[in-house]
């Protein structure tokens, strides 16, 4: 008889193989990558261009433009834009990231000979009209003025300028006088530059077909724009390597939100999953060290966090809670607690155990879908990763040792390496 109160044995998982992409390049030059899966009628078509804030001119242009996309073409509106996904019953949309815009289509398999003229056509053609953008500026400017009323919204903001320089792209706070001048004219200017097909990275997973590459190939694999492919020039500066602190007042705030860290190795170097490892021990799930003290034993706080952005130019370390105003010094002194004691004292074998399985069945929950599949696939190709990355993962975490995490620890979890900034009253 199952004695429920007995947890079941934990299996490791051994492996994983991330399914192989057929790769091939359009007549244009634009790069296809096919993953198939027949499990479901149903495919997801990306189309990711190197049009992301990385090449902004115009504080959010890159946000207007991608947002704009689905507002008309030269032969459809707006709403006949929206009434065409809605009668396939499909997904179409445009999001835009720090390094890359994606326009993103989801249908079934059977549709999609349908839907590839009105992605070619939103991608190529769109007009951005002017009273729809100006309502989008307006929305906007409107949304960003209600966030930064927020301390959560002003600290993460505030960190990444501190974090990286007030001139770097991933360091740049929102303008908003810049916004609202930019034109229509700049927004199809860059349009016109980032978006052109021939320097696409197009992804195209599910039940795929060879009759549908085909199609795909007779609808995108022959535009070329008349405007040289040279996206914008980016102005940067190096990023700033000083830890430094920033504090922002908010007048009347409850709470303060913290914002702790520091910039990162990137995902190629060699101590990266084992740098993953000590991350979630420090507060990368329900059970970490910073949960147990500042939520559990403390009560300052319902939830904090540590993670690890990972974008194409920089990395960074963070750890983010929002905490009672009168208890804000209180709970900075703790968060350096615990990185003082992963400096100074082994992780018990058992603790580390918990963290292994936890991650290595995270992980493998991810890779469920095709779709979680081909995003993992993105990661080794926007972020020049080696192809063993996700097998490579696997196995160092689960031989890292508590001394090598110790010694990682000591490396990079300086509390006097640390940038800090705090938001609230």
């Amino acid at each position: 008889m199952l004695d429920r109160q007995v947890a079941p044995p934990v299996q490791p998982l051994a492996s994983v193989t991330l399914p192989a992409a057929d790769v091939f390049s359009l007549p244009n030059g634009a790069r296809v990558h096919v993953i198939h899966n027949a499990t479901q009628p149903v495919i997801r078509l990306q189309l990711v261009f190197p049009a992301g804030k990385w090449y902004e001119q115009a504080s959010g242009i890159s946000l207007l433009t991608a947002r704009m996309l689905l507002e008309g073409t030269t032969t459809r509106t707006a709403r006949q834009i929206a009434d065409e996904v809605a009668f396939y019953g499909a997904s179409l949309e445009c999001e835009q990231g720090f390094d890359q815009a994606t326009l993103t289509l989801y249908c079934l398999s059977r549709h999609l000979e349908k839907l590839l003229p009105l992605v070619t056509d939103v991608t190529v053609n769109p007009t951005f009209p002017g009273i729809e953008l100006a309502q989008l500026k307006a929305r906007t400017v409107q949304n960003i003025r209600v966030e930064r009323q927020k301390t959560s919204y002003l600290a993460s903001e505030k960190f990444s300028q501190t974090l990286y320089g007030a001139r770097y792209p991933y360091g740049r706070m929102f303008d908003e006088t810049e916004f609202q001048s930019i034109s229509q004219e700049a927004v199809q200017a860059f349009h016109q530059s980032s978006y052109q097909l021939s320097a696409a990275e197009i992804f195209l997973c599910g039940d795929v077909s060879e009759e549908q590459i085909q199609l795909l190939t007779q609808h995108l694999g022959h535009v070329v724009s008349e405007v040289p492919n040279t996206p914008y020039a980016v102005v940067t500066e190096a990023v700033l390597p000083e830890a430094a602190k920033n504090y922002t007042t908010v007048t009347d705030a409850m709470q303060s939100s913290l914002r702790i860290g520091r910039l990162w190795p990137n995902l190629s170097h060699a101590d990266t999953h084992k740098l993953q490892v000590l991350v979630k021990v420090l507060g990368g799930y329900f059970g970490s060290r910073l949960m147990r003290n500042i939520r559990e034993d403390k009560g300052f706080t319902y939830g904090i966090y540590a993670s690890v952005g990972s974008r194409g130019h920089a990395n960074n370390f963070v750890i983010g809670t929002d905490v009672n105003a009168a208890s804000t010094s209180t709970a900075v002194q703790e968060i350096y607690k615990e990185l003082t004691c992963l400096q100074n004292t082994p992780v018990p074998t058992d603790e580390l155990q918990t963290v292994k399985n936890y991650m290595t069945g995270k992980f493998a929950n991810e890779l469920s879908t095709v779709f979680e599949q081909c995003d993992k696939y993105k990661n080794i190709i926007f972020l020049n990763l080696s192809p063993s990355y996700y097998s490579d993962f696997l196995t160092q975490i689960n031989e890292v040792t508590s001394e090598e995490i110790l010694r990682l620890a000591q490396s990079y979890l300086s509390p006097e390496s640390m940038t800090e900034v705090i938001a609230g009253p």
